[in-house]
């Protein structure tokens, strides 16, 4: 496995890619040098989000790059190992719920999860760590960014309509049906952007995957029909991880006295 990762790191096709980077970097500097003239006060989180992001990415072709000769069975840690980051990052932008991070975890992993198993059934996705990692991944980034969104857009709901659902528990109301609508919108707002990605489709973007296919000398046809296949997985995957967040976290977010916990600022 090493001489196989070696031969990877030695590959000249490696040096244009970090030439490539090179020009990125410049257009990145760039912008946080415009954030820094206008004030903007986002050039340390910038600077540090692209280099993070260079770091990571690099290690994991490193990582997938070493594993392409190994058992099948190992692309499920690394998956459940993506699943971890997913719920780490995720679970930021609800904290103060209760029990964000189990919330998150479960979510994704069932969300995500699912999605990965079935398709991988379905033939979608071939069962070997070069097919399972890349696909798997662009499942749970998107079931991150979804569970993240419900999670903010619902801890907003609590701390702002936390009068109308105290009024609405106070005359008797079944607390699943007094925090529904609330639940409903973290839901909704958590899925427009995959919903606009879906109707944009083709029209005003065509996404990497299909992009890289066409390149590579793919049939255009089946890379657009394959790209959609990606796009529904992204969706559905998505989808189900909000709505179980927002499941899980309706019934957290109640106390045994079905009365509204305290949204604070501490995770879980």
């Amino acid at each position: 496995m090493s001489q196989n990762l070696l031969n990877h790191i030695q590959d000249p096709i490696v040096w244009t890619g970090l030439t490539q980077v090179g020009a990125a970097a410049v257009l990145a500097a760039l912008v946080v040098l415009l954030s820094r003239r206008r004030g903007l006060g986002l050039e340390a989180e910038l600077s540090v989000a692209f280099v993070r992001g260079f770091v990571q990415i690099v290690a994991v072709g490193l990582v997938i790059g070493g594993l392409l000769t190994v058992p099948v069975a190992w692309s499920a840690l690394i998956l459940l190992g993506m699943v971890g980051g997913a719920t780490w990052i995720s679970r930021q932008r609800g904290t103060g719920l209760p029990g964000v991070t189990q919330v998150s975890f479960l979510a994704i992993t069932v969300g995500a999860g699912l999605v990965i198993v079935t398709m991988t059934a379905a033939g979608a996705i071939e069962p070997t760590v070069r097919s399972l990692v890349p696909v798997g991944s662009l499942v749970i980034a998107n079931a991150m960014k979804i569970n993240g969104l419900a999670l903010n857009r619902l801890k907003d709901e609590l701390r702002d309509k936390r009068a109308e659902i105290e009024v609405g528990l106070a005359l008797g109301g079944p607390p699943a049906a007094v925090l529904a609508r609330h639940l409903r919108t973290g839901v909704r707002a958590s899925l427009i952007p995959v919903v606009d990605s879906l109707k944009s489709l083709g029209w005003v973007w065509i996404p990497g995957v299909m992009a890289g296919m066409i390149l590579g000398g793919e049939n255009p046809v089946y890379a657009a029909l394959y790209q959609f296949v990606i796009m529904a997985m992204i969706f559905a995957a998505g989808g189900l991880t909000s709505m179980l967040t927002s499941l899980l976290m309706g019934r957290r977010v109640m106390t045994a006295a079905e009365q509204l916990r305290r949204i604070g600022d501490d995770g879980d």
